[in-house]
């Protein structure tokens, strides 16, 4: 359990520095909101990947799978369809129309700016849209890292949702845009190569109980 501590603690440490280093780079709205439209193309697509799947590649897919089977192996595929879809023909004209329309910081400001100041009705329906659905993955969010908590440390669920959620507000409100994509960034990674391992250590520890159940069997047969 104590390990689970340290590693705990080394890991806020590393998110609050980025938050920290994220603040002290933002100088104005466009760099808190949108970092300045200053990050790499690798570091925004390992961020946002690693934003929008964290929580249910990690733990409601695998759920999902040992519930109701490889069916739910569909859920990985039509999202890498429809993200592949979205950064190819959405992203780079919304990324270059946003700037060309004032620096356009959100779609709701977008619309507005693109289809006239008269058409409120456009931009009320997608800033509702967002509230709505947003509340709800993020509810998700909180949710799935409350169970990680409540597993490892064996506390009560609400008291890991507040630290899960505490943590994120801080990073967040100092840092803005620039450091939740670095610290995306950062759990993107982790999960890449988490992803990478646990197959292998896996295979291996059940490898070794294989082996050594066999190898018992045969000493029982003869």
């Amino acid at each position: 359990m104590s390990t689970y501590y340290i590693v705990l603690a080394i890991y806020f440490c590393i998110i609050f520095a980025i938050g920290i280093v994220a603040a002290r780079k933002t100088e104005g709205n466009s760099d808190y909101v949108l970092g300045g439209r200053s990050l790499s193309p690798g570091v925004t697509a390992l961020g946002a990947g690693a934003s929008d799947m964290s929580g249910w590649l990690l733990l409601g897919l695998p759920g999902a799978v040992f519930v109701s089977g490889l069916d739910q192996i569909w859920l990985p595929i039509g999202l890498t369809i429809g993200a592949y879809l979205n950064w190819h023909f959405v992203a780079r004209k919304l990324r270059i129309y946003t700037e060309n329309v004032g620096d356009a910081l959100t779609i709701p400001s977008y619309f507005y700016a693109r289809f006239g100041s008269g058409n409120r009705t456009l931009r009320l329906m997608t800033a509702l849209v967002i509230l709505i659905f947003f509340t709800l993955y993020a509810a998700a969010g909180f949710v799935s890292g409350a169970f990680l908590i409540q597993t490892l440390f064996h506390i009560p669920y609400t008291q890991a949702v507040w630290i899960g959620a505490i943590f994120l507000m801080v990073y967040t409100s100092i840092g803005g845009f620039l450091a939740v994509n670095w610290v995306d960034f950062f759990q993107g990674s982790l999960m890449f190569f988490a992803l990478l391992i646990t197959p292998i250590v896996t295979w291996y520890n059940l490898a070794l109980k294989w082996s050594s159940k066999t190898v018992h069997l045969y000493r029982c047969l003869n």
